[in-house]
């Protein structure tokens, strides 16, 4: 599996893959057919006060990371994430699409990071780590 992040404002290419938007809000100025998604995963984003508290202290990247994969051991963004491993899985390249000017700090890097296996969740338990470990059916087991 090969993970690529790219700006949904660029150009869709036949080597992307599976093309998911990981963003809560709707990329402005772009048209749905434009896009070309696979998929929209806005229960992956951050929350919109995560977001926000981000956006004014940019610098507190460190810190976005740390609650932004807290933020991703709640049921609905847990269970996103375990159908994203299971794109990943099934695809050659699966390609993160988001809307952030910062290419370099943004909630698709940490994603990324979680899908490469480079990350851990803070728990180390439940569906996340299962999943990012290959148990997922384990997990559901409980």
């Amino acid at each position: 599996m090969r993970i690529r992040l790219k700006r949904v404002y660029e150009a869709p290419a036949r080597g992307d893959g599976a093309r998911i938007l990981v963003d809560r809000l709707w990329p402005r100025g772009l048209s749905k057919d434009s896009a070309a998604l696979t998929e929209w995963m806005r229960d992956l984003a951050p929350s919109n006060e995560l977001r926000r508290w981000f956006h004014a202290h940019p610098v507190q990247w460190p810190a976005f990371r740390k609650r932004y994969i807290e933020e991703l051991a709640s049921p609905a963004a847990s269970a996103a994430l375990e159908r994203l491993h299971d794109i990943a899985a099934r695809r050659a390249t699966v390609t993160l699409l988001f809307a952030s000017r910062n290419v370099e700090q943004n909630n698709a890097v940490v994603l990324k990071d979680l899908l490469e296996g480079e990350r851990k969740p803070p728990t180390g338990t439940g569906p996340v780590r299962a999943v990012s470990s290959g148990r997922s059916r384990a997990a559901r087991r409980g």
